[in-house]
C-alpha cells in the first residue's frame, strides 16, 4: 500500500502490521451466522506467537479519581443568613446529582458501545445506508420462516436467496423447501431457463448450458414454464431424471489465461497473465487489491474498509487489464459495498467483501473474470496457486510496486498452519494457508483483498480459491499468508450478490 495522509482516516490495515497484543482468537465454527463459544487451540499461548496484522487497541484509560476536601466549619452567622446557605447547598447538590446522572448515562451508552466493538470484532460502522453505497445487512425473519419455498418471509428477502448453487461438472442443484440441494432434470429444459437462473443469480445472462449424467438418482422436475419465478418456487421432487441426464450449467465465462508461461518465484507479471487482478483506489491512492468474478461484480478483504468512512462508494475506483500503477485505464466506478455481516475484524474470519460495479465490465484478453469454486470443489494441500498484486517484497514497508507482481505459493495443512510453530490456533475453518513453510516468497508481494488462484485439473480453468487476508512478516519461515477460504464463504457470495442483482 502507498504512504497515505496520516491527517485523513487511517488506511486499513496491510499485510503486516502492528504488534498484536490481544489474547489468542479462538477457533470459531460457523452455525447459521453466528459464533458460539469456541476454544482456542493453544490457549496458554505466549502473545508473542501470534501475528502482527491486526491493528492494536489502546488499553483502557481510568479517569484520574478526584477526592474533595471539606472545607473548614464556618463560625455560626444569624439565623438568616444559614437558611440561605441551606438552599444554596441544596440547589448546588440537586445540580450535582443532575450532572453525575448524566455523566453516568453518557458513560454507559458510549462505553457499552466501546465493549461491543473491542469484544465482538466488528467494525466501528453497522450501517451506512444506500446513500452512502456501502452497508452491513442484518435481516429479519419470522420464526415459522421457510427457506427456498419461493414466498419471501424475511424482510429482505435472505430466506430465497441462497437457493440455487453449482456442483461438480457446474451441475445445476437447488435447495428445496425441506433443505436438501438436488440437481436439476435436463428434460424441458432450454436457454431462457438458463438465462433465469443466471439472472436471478446476479450474473446476466448464461454463458454455456450442457447436459451431465448424475449420480443422483432423485432430481427436480421443471412444473412451471413461467421464467418470471424464481427456480425453487418452479420445481418439485422427481423419484428420477429421465437417462439421469440433469443441467450443466454455466453462468459466465472465466478463469482464462491467455499467456501460459510462467516463471516460478516472484516477478512481474506479463500482459493477460492474471485478467482477473484489480487495484482499489481510495481517495486516488491504490489501496487494495481485487478479484473480478462478473461484468457487475468483484471481491476483496473486508478488512479494507475498517470505518464507514471508506464505506462511501463514491470515494472509491477500480481499475483493471493493465500491469503499472504508472500507466492506468479508465476506471469502473463503484455503485455498492457491502461487507460481509459476520466479518470479525479481530481475528479476521470471514474477511470478505463484495463491490458493485456501476457499469458492466467489457471481457477482454486483458480482463475477464476468475472462476468461482464449485461446492464441493477442493484444492489438496500441496497444490501450487498463485497470489498476484501490487505488493511490497520488504515486511513493513509503506511503499507498493509499481509493477504487477506475482508468485507461486503451496497450500499448506490447516493443522499445520495452526501449529505452535506457526499461527498457533488463529486460523479458522474459513481461512486457507498458502506459502512456502521454509520461508522465501510470500504473498505480502500480493495485495489485501488479492487473489489466490489455482488451475482446475480436469478444466484447466483458474478458480479463486483465497482472498489476501493477513500473515505475519514478509516470507518468514513457518509464516505462509493466510487467505479467506472463498468456497466457505460462497453462500454469503451467492446470496449478496442475488440482492444486489442489475
Amino acid at each position: 500500500m502507498e504512504k497515505r495522509d496520516m491527517n485523513a482516516f487511517p488506511p486499513p490495515p496491510s499485510y503486516t502490521n502492528a504488534v498484536r497484543t490481544q489474547p489468542p482468537p479462538n477457533y470459531f465454527e460457523e452455525r447459521n451466522g453466528s459464533y458460539p463459544e469456541g476454544y482456542g487451540l493453544y490457549p496458554s499461548l505466549k502473545l508473542s506467537n501470534h501475528p502482527h496484522y491486526i491493528p492494536q487497541y489502546p488499553p483502557p484509560v481510568t479517569a484520574p479519581q478526584v477526592s474533595e476536601i471539606s472545607p473548614p466549619p464556618k463560625k455560626n452567622k444569624n439565623c438568616c443568613e444559614e437558611k440561605g446557605q441551606i438552599y444554596k447547598a441544596a440547589a448546588a447538590a440537586v445540580v450535582l446529582l443532575a450532572l453525575l446522572g448524566v455523566g453516568i448515562w453518557l458513560g454507559v451508552y458510549y462505553g457499552t458501545r466501546t465493549l461491543q466493538t473491542q469484544n465482538f470484532g466488528k467494525p466501528d460502522y453497522e450501517y451506512n445506508g444506500p446513500n452512502g453505497g456501502g452497508q452491513i445487512v442484518k435481516d429479519t425473519c419470522p420464526s415459522n420462516t421457510t427457506q427456498c419455498d419461493g414466498i419471501k418471509d424475511c424482510q429482505v428477502g435472505t430466506d430465497e436467496t441462497y437457493c440455487v448453487r453449482f456442483g461438480e461438472g457446474n451441475s445445476l442443484q437447488v435447495k428445496t423447501a425441506e433443505n436438501n440441494f438436488l440437481p436439476v432434470c435436463y428434460s424441458d429444459w432450454d436457454k431462457n431457463y438458463a438465462n433465469q437462473i443466471c439472472s436471478q443469480l446476479g450474473f446476466g445472462e448464461s454463458f454455456y448450458l450442457s447436459k451431465i449424467k448424475s449420480q443422483s438418482f432423485t432430481g427436480l422436475k421443471l412444473n412451471n414454464k413461467s421464467t418470471s419465478s424464481p427456480i425453487q418456487s418452479s420445481v418439485t421432487v422427481s423419484a428420477s431424471c429421465p437417462n439421469q441426464e440433469t443441467v450443466s450449467l454455466q453462468c459466465v465465462d472465466c478463469g482464462h489465461q491467455p499467456s501460459a508461461n510462467r516463471i516460478i518465484g516472484g516477478t512481474a507479471a506479463k500482459s493477460g497473465d492474471w485478467p482477473w487482478q484489480l487495484s482499489l483506489h481510495y481517495n486516488e491512492h491504490h489501496t487494495c487489491g481485487g478479484v473480478l468474478i462478473s461484468r457487475h461484480f468483484a471481491l476483496t478483504a473486508a478488512h479494507c474498509f475498517p470505518t464507514s468512512e471508506y464505506l462511501s462508494a463514491q470515494k472509491w475506483k477500480v481499475y483493471g487489464g493493465f500491469l503499472s500503477l504508472k500507466d492506468l485505464p479508465s476506471p469502473f466506478l463503484v455503485e455498492q459495498i457491502r461487507i460481509n455481516e459476520n466479518y470479525n475484524s479481530n481475528t479476521n474470519d470471514q474477511d470478505v467483501a463484495l463491490l458493485k460495479l456501476k457499469e458492466p465490465v467489457t471481457f477482454s484478453d486483458k480482463l475477464q473474470p476468475a472462476c468461482l469454486p464449485t461446492f464441493g470443489q477442493d484444492f489438496q494441500d500441496e497444490t501450487t496457486c498463485w497470489t498476484t498484486g501490487f505488493g511490497t517484497t520488504v515486511a513493513g514497508s509503506s511503499r507498493v510496486s509499481n509493477d504487477l507482481m506475482e508468485v507461486t505459493v503451496d497450500i499448506v495443512n490447516t493443522d499445520v498452519c495452526n501449529s505452535r510453530n506457526a499461527y498457533s490456533g488463529a486460523v479458522t475453518r474459513n481461512m486457507i494457508c498458502a506459502g512456502k513453510l521454509e520461508g522465501g516468497k510470500d504473498s505480502c508481494q500480493g495485495d489485501s483483498g488479492g487473489p489466490l488462484v489455482c488451475q482446475g485439473q480436469q478444466d484447466n480453468l483458474w478458480y479463486l480459491v483465497g482472498i489476501t487476508s493477513w500473515g505475519a512478516g514478509c516470507g518468514e519461515q513457518n509464516k505462509p499468508g493466510v487467505y479467506t477460504k472463498v468456497s466457505n464463504v460462497l453462500p454469503w457470495i451467492h446470496s449478496t450478490m442475488q440482492q444486489e442483482r442489475p
